[in-house]
């Protein structure tokens, strides 16, 4: 935020100016009109003098509509302006976290910073400073005022006395507003997230019938809020009836002292008139001063939570002389000594794998659920940072490669590939959108989605819904796998990606696959023996450890593992 109010600093400076230049304008008016009270009273007024103060009032009114409209604008297009420029900051942020940071905090608490806490603060960048301008501005303006009139500066000191309790009031009250408006954050953050996580998980509720049990755990959430927005709204009116107090508390002294000086000719009628306008014009600030307040202590907290956020240091760095990863050279894998557990976990998910993998080659992955195949494939995209020296691609240590660079020269195709809310061929294209629509069709083919796109009103350009759920799980699947091969990567990785269509359309897709990719790596990860039976090595992962090792026909005879779940799986296609 300084960065922003110090670089658009002489725009800022003409916003609050012409501010101030309207409030100093919008003070004159009690003024012109106890002079006109005055001069009515004592000597009458003709037609032209009459004409002569209604014109100076319109001009105060006009002024002060141009001069305040005109800081508003300026000021409030500052704001929308940080608005945009912190979303875009925060948005840069969460692409450089790891996916730790993302397991330990959900979408919905993320979404919250975007939506909440950056609208606090644009808030009181815009609306607080106009109203901060505006009441500052027009308190000295009105007590200037009423100092230069005719009324005794006695009298001005006595009316303005109960205004010295506003900074009492603020000491006392903001730091609890503020703390307050940190736990209303924290509670909409809460209820967003559980909004995010009911709503795509509504195809399951309604499955079960348990939209009262989500109604329920929902309601919990809108609870916590309420209590939250309770108290802070107890404070906060409390706070804000209280400097209005303190002004009508000046406006009784004036009437009950002024109206007294008045009926003994120690004041003269115009300048009872004037002073109680100016009183009037004193307690708009004063209740604006509560606005503003309010409005910076939750911005405050909003800010402390947007910078904490800010302070969050990514797991995977780079190191300062990282190397890139030549563009399309074949690549080679070689694991020695890998021992990885999770951050803050002490279990061990791999112990002492050992792999070597020449370019060119197909390495097959099999092993039971939980064995570690996964947490491989993301040591080595660098998704969790394996030990130094353990994990080297073309001879070189991950560790020491450019994160961009690694990844891009990877395709990865998970199992539950994510797809977008936007067009199929977007979708496949997704690594490069400018790719030629003959490569994406020339993928969608490999991928054996084609068919199934062609049958679509809208062919590659059928828009999908929320996570691709337009299409079925195979489809899903396939367009995910497509997304994979049009990336053209010197290494591929599919981790289970045709668990979800039938095996005569896996031994299709893999088939085009040798084929095309013929000369290039590629790791297979699979539950079915059918997926990785071609592979030129195959390994069997039991408990994080490398169980069995060598071709398919070496492993049959082995009698382990991959035997008995070749065995198990050929029994069922016979049946």
């Amino acid at each position: 935020m300084r960065s922003h109010l110090f670089s658009h600093a002489p725009l800022y400076a003409a916003g609050v100016a012409l501010v101030a230049a309207g409030n100093v304008v919008n003070a004159l008016f009690p003024g012109v009109l106890g002079r006109f009270t005055d001069d009515l009273h004592r000597n009458g007024l003709s037609a032209g003098a009459v004409q002569q103060y209604s014109l100076m009032l319109l001009a105060i009114g006009i002024g002060y509509g141009v001069l305040f409209g005109g800081g508003q604008l300026i000021n409030h297009r500052l704001g929308r302006m940080f608005e945009f420029k912190a979303r875009q900051k925060l948005f840069g942020h969460f692409t450089g976290l790891s996916e730790h940071y993302f397991s330990k905090n959900g979408g919905g608490k993320l979404l919250s910073y975007f939506m909440n806490d950056v609208t606090a603060v644009r808030e009181s960048i815009a609306n607080g400073l106009n109203q901060m301008t505006n009441a500052s501005v027009l308190l000295v303006s009105v007590v200037a005022m009423m100092s230069f009139s005719s009324i005794p500066l006695y009298l001005v000191a006595v009316c303005v006395l109960p205004l010295l309790a506003i900074p009492l009031l603020v000491v006392y009250f903001g730091p609890r507003i503020r703390r307050k408006s940190a736990a209303v954050q924290e509670a909409l953050a809460s209820m967003t997230a559980s909004a995010e996580e009911q709503f795509g998980g509504i195809r399951v509720t309604k499955t079960f019938a348990a939209e009262e049990v989500a109604r329920s755990r929902f309601g919990e959430t809108v609870d916590r809020i309420r209590a939250n927005q309770l108290k802070l709204v107890r404070s906060s009116s409390l706070f804000q009836s209280a400097l209005p107090f303190t002004g009508a508390l000046s406006l009784v002294i004036a009437i009950l002292y002024g109206g007294y000086l008045t009926i003994h000719g120690q004041l003269s009628l115009g300048g009872f008139v004037a002073l109680t306008l100016y009183l009037r014009m004193i307690i708009n600030p004063l209740q604006q001063i509560g606005n503003i307040i309010n409005m910076i202590q939750r911005s405050r907290a909003s800010l402390e939570r947007l910078n904490a956020l800010l302070d969050v240091q990514p797991d995977i760095r780079e190191a300062e002389d990282a190397v890139v990863l030549a563009e399309r050279a074949p690549v080679s894998l070689s694991i020695r000594g890998l021992t990885f557990a999770y951050p803050d976990s002490d279990h061990e998910v791999l112990r002492d794998i050992d792999i070597e993998l020449p370019a060119g080659q197909t390495l097959g992955i099999v092993g039971k659920t939980g064995s570690g195949k996964t947490t491989l494939v993301k040591l080595l995209l660098r998704v969790y940072d394996p030990p130094a020296g353990t994990v080297r691609l073309n001879g070189i240590d991950v560790l020491d490669l450019t994160v961009e660079s690694l990844r891009e020269r990877i395709g990865y195709v998970p199992q539950d590939g994510f797809l977008f809310s936007t067009t199929i061929r977007d979708n496949i294209a997704f690594f490069n959108r400018q790719a030629e629509d003959a490569a994406v069709e020339e993928a969608a083919k490999l991928a054996d989605i084609h068919a199934n796109i062609q049958g679509f009103p809208d062919r590659f350009l059928t828009k999908l819904g929320e996570r691709g759920l337009t299409l079925s799980g195979g489809q899903r699947q396939r367009t995910s796998l497509a997304r994979g091969i049009v990336k053209k990567a010197p290494l591929l990785i599919l981790d289970d990606s045709v668990s979800a269509v039938d095996t005569v359309t896996e031994s299709r897709i893999l088939a085009n696959l040798r084929s095309a990719r013929k000369g290039m790596t590629n790791i297979v990860i699979a539950h079915r023996i059918s997926a990785v039976r071609h592979a030129d090595r195959i390994i069997v992962l039991e408990n994080g450890g490398i169980a069995e090792s060598g071709t398919h026909e070496e492993l049959l005879q082995k009698g382990g593992y991959y035997a008995s779940l070749h065995a198990i799986q050929e029994e069922g296609a016979l049946e």
